[in-house]
């Protein structure tokens, strides 16, 4: 069963010269699926994440997650939808510095009423899941970017929600914690089947989903499936990175620390 559907996704920014972000995109992602989406900066991709969140409304097409179109909600319902079917990851993991990392866990849940008991057992839960069982008595700025983006995914991840969007979530961190954090990711994804989409810069990265949407100049522009051999997929999309023709920078497949 499909979880989200995108058709005819366009996005035009007026101004005094307008600038169309995406234009005719289709996308499906299958309940369980872990998708990728890069291309070179300006192509689109926050955008697309951005219309998929419900952060920006489209200028046309339509989306769907579970059968729903967020945009046809009230703002009140909006902000349950959000709370309740989305989970978001962000590069600069946007934790709140005056809560411990529990805390932070547990926003999702304070916000939607969940009885103490549960939220406990539920914080305990995905904490393990995550290897942040020691520092949930921590402050955010006695932990390391990895724990924090960590932290970040437990927030995303303890109310159970039906679509994580995960917006550049190793930008901030060296190799050894980015290759941790795409490890979670993909446990998660496999044992819960919790579908995800994943914007990013990183070749590395993107070689943890099950296919990568390469979009350019607001177009869909190709889209490869990982198949068995999760190195030959990673040579794959660097190949085609290349063909797109982003800078060196943009897509170094050597992370510096």
């Amino acid at each position: 069963m499909d979880l989200l559907t995108v058709r005819n996704l366009g996005k035009i920014y007026a101004g005094a010269v307008s600038y169309e972000a995406l234009a005719d995109i289709d996308l499906t992602v299958a309940e369980g699926e872990f998708v990728g989406v890069m291309g070179p900066s300006g192509s689109g991709k926050t955008t697309l994440l951005n219309m998929v969140s419900t952060i920006d409304k489209p200028t046309s097409g339509e989306v769907r997650i579970a059968g729903q179109d967020p945009y046809r909600l009230t703002y009140d319902q909006l902000a349950l939808f959000r709370r309740r079917e989305l989970g978001f990851v962000f590069q600069a993991y946007n934790l709140l510095q005056t809560l411990t990392v529990k805390e932070n866990i547990l926003l999702p849940l304070v916000l939607d009423g969940v009885p103490l008991g549960e939220m406990n057992r539920r914080a305990d839960e995905i904490a393990a899941k995550l290897g942040i069982s020691a520092i949930l008595g921590k402050r955010t700025y006695e932990i390391s970017g990895g724990q924090a983006q960590r932290t970040a995914i437990a927030r995303a991840l303890v109310h159970r929600p039906k679509l994580v969007l995960a917006d550049e979530p190793t930008g901030n961190l060296d190799s050894k914690a980015a290759r941790d954090v795409m490890e979670i990711l993909e446990k998660r994804n496999e044992a819960d089947r919790t579908t995800m989409l994943l914007v990013t810069h990183d070749p590395a990265a993107a070689s943890y989903c099950h296919r990568v949407v390469f979009i350019k100049d607001g177009r869909l522009y190709n889209e490869i499936h990982c198949g068995d051999s999760r190195a030959a997929f990673y040579q794959r999309i660097i190949d085609l990175l290349s063909m797109m023709g982003g800078t060196e920078h943009e897509f170094s497949p050597v992370r510096h620390s």
